[in-house]
């Protein structure tokens, strides 16, 4: 066996003992807890209220803004991110959002691809939970094979004698 195979026997297998479960696990847990609260608020469910922009976190490709949510009857949600902001958001801006239970903030009313996103990670979650639950019951499968060839070796030779 090259090096190149062992190398790539190496990824292979940390990705499937390794890889798989971590993308079912934050897949299932983070992505269906928001599952619902997104879908919410695409077909325009939830509690109205306003998201006014109190800061803005920037990573190497995107910015997330966080702020206060308050609804017309004075309750509030603060330091809670909006999702699907709308074009030329910042911080110090006002916009309407709906609060449909999700775990780290509101949806602005003017829609977005939020609800795909979730979906889209909780899909990945599921289909890599099945997948690695797949991998797991041929490995298991493949090592009772062995197990009981190794069996039936042993009992071949031992008639032999």
């Amino acid at each position: 066996m090259s090096i190149m195979e062992r190398v790539g026997n190496w990824r292979t297998a940390f990705f499937l003992w390794i890889g798989l479960p971590l993308i079912a696990v934050a897949g299932l847990v983070y992505g269906a807890q928001d599952l619902v609260p997104a879908w919410q608020a695409h077909s325009g469910g939830g509690t109205p209220g306003l998201f006014t922009a109190m800061r803005e976190d920037c990573g190497k490709r995107s910015c997330t803004l966080y702020g206060e949510w308050e609804t017309a009857d004075g309750s509030t949600r603060k330091d809670v991110m909006l999702y699907d902001e709308p074009d030329g958001m910042g911080v110090g801006r006002t916009v309407d959002a709906l609060d449909t239970g999700a775990r780290n903030g509101v949806f602005a009313t003017s829609g977005g691809y939020a609800y795909l996103l979730i979906t889209g990670f909780t899909v990945a979650g599921g289909a890599a939970a099945l997948g690695w639950i797949v991998m797991v019951v041929r490995a298991v499968r493949r090592r009772r094979e062995r197990s009981a060839a190794k069996e039936d070796g042993r009992a071949l030779s031992s008639i032999g004698h």
